[in-house]
C-alpha cells in the first residue's frame, strides 16, 4: 500500500503532541543543561512542522511532575498536583517556547496555561495508573511507597509513582487556543495532560488530585479545533504489534479496528493508540504515531504509523 499521505496545505492545522521524555529521557541525569538541550532537539524538528502548517503543540509532564512532587514532599509544605501540573506546563513550556523562537525566526510562539475538566466521579480517582516521576528499582520504590503512601506500578522504565488520571471531558482554554492560531500563533498549551479541575453547577471550577493523559487530551482538542492531522511523536519509531517479544512487528499503516483488537502498554503506547483512534473516528482524518526525531516524515506517513479512518 502507498504509504504517503495527501500533502497538507499552508494553512492546515496540525496539534502535535510529545512526550514528557523529550525534555527528560530515561537514564539522563536531571539538570537545567539536560532540558534545555532536549528542548532545543526537539524544537528542532517541531519547527519543521510549524514553518509550513499552522501548528499546536502539547506535551507530557511524567518526569517533570513527579520531581516537582517530590520536592514539594520533601519541602514539608506538599503542593497539590493541580498546581505542581501547572507549574509544570509553565516549565515544559517555556523551555520549548524559547527553543521554538529560536528556530521559527519572526514566527509568534505562546505558552498557554491549560484547564480540562474532568468528571469528579471518574472511577480513575480509585485505581492509579498514570506513572510519573523517576524509575526505581522495586525495593526502593516499595521503600518510598510506604513511606509517602504512593501507589507504584511498573513500566519500561522501572517502578514508577502511580497516580489518578481522569478522562478529559473538556479543554476550557480552547476559545483562546483557535484564536491564537487562527492569528499565525504557534501555540504550546494542555501540558500534562492540562490541569484537572471539576466544574460545578454554578459555574466554579476547582481543581483536583490527578495527571490527565496528554494523549487523550490532544486528541480531544484536535477533534475540538477540527484539526487536520494528529501526530503523536515519542521514542519510539513505530507502533508495533507484539511488542518486547520475538514476534514484534512494526505497523505502518492500519485501521482503527485492527487496532483496538490488539493489546498495548498500558500508560504508555496504549494511550497513544487510543487517542489516534479517537481522532481519526471522529475527523475521517489520518493520525500518526512516530518518533520525535523523523517527525518531518511522520507527518507526511513516510515513517511512524498511520492509523487509517
Amino acid at each position: 500500500m502507498d504509504r504517503a499521505l495527501a500533502p497538507l496545505s499552508n494553512e492546515a492545522l496540525v496539534v502535535v503532541a510529545v512526550g514528557g521524555n523529550a525534555l527528560l529521557r530515561g537514564g539522563e541525569p536531571v539538570g537545567a543543561s539536560i532540558e534545555r538541550a532536549n528542548a532545543s532537539e526537539a524544537a528542532r524538528h517541531l519547527a519543521v512542522i510549524g514553518l509550513g502548517h499552522r501548528l499546536v503543540v502539547t506535551h507530557g509532564n511524567g518526569p517533570q511532575v513527579g520531581l516537582l512532587a517530590l520536592g514539594s514532599d520533601a519541602s514539608g509544605h506538599p503542593e497539590t498536583f493541580d498546581v505542581l501540573d501547572a507549574e509544570s506546563q509553565g516549565q515544559v513550556g517555556y523551555l520549548l517556547e524559547i527553543e521554538l523562537a529560536n528556530h521559527l525566526g519572526d514566527r509568534s510562539v505562546c505558552t498557554l496555561l491549560t484547564q480540562v475538566r474532568v468528571d469528579a466521579d471518574d472511577p480513575a480517582f480509585s485505581s492509579p495508573t498514570k506513572p510519573i516521576g523517576p524509575a526505581y528499582d522495586e525495593v526502593t520504590a516499595r521503600e518510598l511507597a510506604a513511606r509517602g503512601g504512593w501507589r507504584i506500578g511498573r513500566d519500561r522504565t522501572g517502578w514508577r509513582r502511580l497516580i489518578a488520571s481522569p478522562e478529559p471531558l473538556e479543554v476550557l482554554q480552547l476559545r483562546s487556543i483557535e484564536m491564537l492560531s487562527r492569528a499565525g500563533v504557534v501555540v504550546i498549551c494542555a501540558g500534562g495532560g492540562g490541569i484537572p479541575v471539576v466544574v460545578a453547577a454554578d459555574g466554579r471550577r476547582r481543581g483536583v488530585e490527578a495527571v490527565v493523559d496528554k494523549d487523550l487530551t490532544s486528541a480531544l482538542l484536535a477533534v475540538a479545533l477540527d484539526a487536520d492531522r494528529l501526530v503523536l511523536l515519542t521514542d519510539v519509531a513505530a507502533v508495533e504489534d507484539n511488542w518486547g517479544s520475538p514476534e514484534a512487528r512494526a505497523l505502518a499503516d492500519v485501521s482503527i479496528d485492527e487496532l483496538r483488537s490488539k493489546t498495548f502498554a498500558t500508560g504508555t503506547m496504549a494511550p497513544k493508540v487510543e487517542a489516534a483512534c479517537r481522532f481519526a473516528s471522529a475527523t475521517g482524518r489520518p493520525a500518526v504515531i512516530g518518533a520525535l526525531e523523523d517527525a518531518e516524515r511522520v507527518i507526511n506517513g513516510a515513517a511512524g504509523t498511520r492509523i487509517r479512518p
